[in-house]
């Protein structure tokens, strides 16, 4: 419902009458809206990067497992516009709180990226000088903004963007 219509326009009432929930089983649950927002996002944020993650130990060495994870995580996306919505617009710059969960949410998926490079630098010489901390932050914020643009505009489908994306960081 918060990606379908924004958080913003997303009221409390909207969520109960959703739920089939009263307002006081809403607010037993959930100190406010925001709270449930951020249980929503914790939740369908961390099933996807949980997939991202899976998808890419599956891989048969490090350029292998990378290009696994960019592909699985722009595939998710794809599949599941509303999840991305949520992890990519609708949380941005909401509240402190709700930026703590995407950023560990982030945290994830850059950490996995570089535990990949810092077993790549003794023998991969693409990699040999890269920082892991900042390659694996360039890789989530090249990846968000990468399907963050192309969710909203025609041009590149989730194969195409996740091939181009593996190319940069996992040639």
């Amino acid at each position: 419902m918060f990606a379908a219509r924004g958080y913003h326009e997303t009221s409390v009432d909207d969520i109960v009458a959703r739920a089939r929930m009263s307002k006081s089983a809403f607010y037993e649950q959930f100190e406010s809206k925001e709270h449930c927002f951020r249980a929503v996002l914790a939740q369908e944020g961390g099933e996807l990067i949980h997939a991202v993650i899976g998808a890419a130990a599956g891989g048969q060495d490090h350029r292998d497992r990378m290009r696994r994870g960019i592909h699985a995580f722009v595939v998710a996306c794809y599949k599941r516009s509303a999840v991305a919505r949520l992890m990519m617009v609708e949380s941005v710059g909401l509240s402190a709180s709700v930026d703590d969960v995407r950023h560990q949410l982030q945290e994830r998926f850059a950490h996995m990226v570089a535990e990949e490079v810092r077993l790549a630098l003794l023998d991969d010489q693409f990699y040999a000088n890269q920082d892991p901390q900042v390659f694996g932050r360039a890789v989530v914020g090249a990846v968000n903004d990468a399907v963050g643009y192309f969710l909203t505009h025609p041009g590149a489908d989730a194969d195409s963007l996740a091939d181009s994306l593996s190319r940069i960081f996992a040639p």
